[in-house]
């Protein structure tokens, strides 16, 4: 593996990201958490990909228990504004520019921010669903996450005076001494139990995506990693896949990623900066 660590102004990172994307015109791209932190989504992990807070909630967990829906609904109601209020950045708009002139065939998302189709991005897959949606598990019915906000700030007005710290994916870190009195959103139309139209840690990826993403990989020349650790098999896997396939893998990350034993380039860079740069030489060429 090549890992090129300079800072983006050196020429050697950008000219061998720009000769990837030339040699390698149809892209597969998979992004992360990293990718929205310039947006001021904090991400999940550290640089050695490791937990920055406590694992967020499985849906084991979420599913077995009053107290354990308590505890993520009420962190949900302070962290959502930061995931609603979040513009796409610098790093969106650059692939959206890159699929715009035809060297992104699919972009697949872990993020569950829906940044990428506001940036221009028109074919994106999220393979961890979308924050924006909640489902009902009793009756299917679909709510806007916007909606069950209203909800809770009616429901619970104490906990818009609590202190909290912004989390990943609209979490966020709460501490508050009243979580047994806090009340669950429950569907308008069943008065059944919500769930975000998330992949929640120990949840499988739907089959339906997971092929749809595969399907995309064996169309594509190279694989192309932006802000992601990959210490999740869901997007690691495609690492995994392209290797098989033969096809090179390249990844835009500050910090250690579970594949770079596989890489062939890895630039150890900001992801909006290097974006930006690369859209900017690629328009002229």
């Amino acid at each position: 593996m090549t890992e090129l660590a300079a800072p983006l102004t050196e020429p050697e990172a950008l000219h061998a990201l720009h000769d990837f994307v030339v040699r390698y015109p149809r892209l597969f791209v998979l992004t992360g958490a990293g990718i929205s932190t310039d947006s001021g989504i904090p991400g999940y992990r550290d640089e050695n990909g490791e937990w920055k807070r406590s694992p967020p909630i499985t849906l084991q967990e979420f599913l077995a228990a009053d107290a354990s829906r308590r505890r993520y609904w009420a962190r949900s109601m302070v962290g959502w504004p930061v995931v609603a209020d979040a513009q796409p950045n610098a790093a969106h708009r650059a692939l959206a520019q890159l699929e715009a002139a035809g060297h992104v065939g699919t972009l697949v998302t872990q993020n569950v921010d829906g940044l990428h189709q506001r940036a221009g991005s028109a074919n994106v897959i999220e393979l961890h669903g979308s924050i924006g949606a909640v489902t009902c598990l009793d009756c299917g019915a679909q709510h806007t996450r916007a909606s069950v906000q209203r909800v809770l700030e009616a429901e619970n007005p104490a906990l818009l005076l609590a202190d909290a710290e912004p989390a990943a994916d609209g979490d966020a870190h709460l501490e508050w001494h009243a979580l047994d009195t806090f009340c669950v959103p429950a569907c308008t139309h069943c008065g059944g139990l919500l769930k975000p139209s998330v992949v929640f840690f120990g949840e499988s990826v739907p089959r339906t995506t997971v092929d749809a993403a595969s399907r995309a990989l064996d169309a594509a020349d190279a694989l192309l990693v932006v802000g992601s650790s990959l210490m999740v098999y869901s997007g690691y896997r495609f690492c995994v896949w392209a290797q098989k396939m033969g096809k090179p893998v390249v990844a835009i990350n500050l910090g250690r990623t579970r594949a770079d034993p596989m890489l062939s380039l890895k630039i150890a860079a900001p992801c909006a900066d290097t974006l930006t740069a690369l859209a900017a030489r690629l328009a002229v060429d």
